[in-house]
């Protein structure tokens, strides 16, 4: 969640391919969207904290410079999975992230929706993206 600034409408991307981080920009068609979606993952995380879950996962060294960081609403996913599950590095049940196949038939539902005959993924997406801020 952390990683949406919509101050300077913007997403920081970590590490994508070649191992670094990129800012990308907001679109203001996804503003309100992606705004919706965080109020969502809020009400869901402080349901996940009263019930004793609502922590993330964070790499070592984050883990112990900042302690109390895996329960706080900026670390958490923006897209998170339905379910808890239990984290196979711990054990620790857990709320991971939407899987990307779950993502997919989404995309794939809207472009029947939207009568889309292409071939349409995340990838295609991402070009169709980028070509256009050109």
């Amino acid at each position: 969640v952390k990683d949406l600034d919509f101050g300077y409408r913007q997403i920081l991307v970590r590490n994508t391919k070649g191992k670094k981080d990129r800012v990308v920009p907001i679109p203001d068609v996804s503003r309100e969207g992606l705004q919706q979606q965080i109020d969502k993952v809020r009400v869901l995380h402080s349901s996940d904290l009263e019930r004793g879950n609502g922590r993330v996962f964070l790499p070592e060294a984050l883990s112990r410079k900042y302690p109390a960081a895996e329960a706080e609403l900026g670390w958490q996913y923006v897209f998170p999975a339905a379910r808890l599950s239990k984290d196979p590095r711990s054990g620790i049940r857990r709320r991971h992230h939407l899987h990307e196949n779950g993502l997919q038939k989404h995309i794939r539902q809207a472009a029947i929706k939207a009568k889309i005959l292409k071939k349409v993924n995340c990838h295609a997406l991402r070009h169709s993206f980028a070509t256009h801020l050109l």
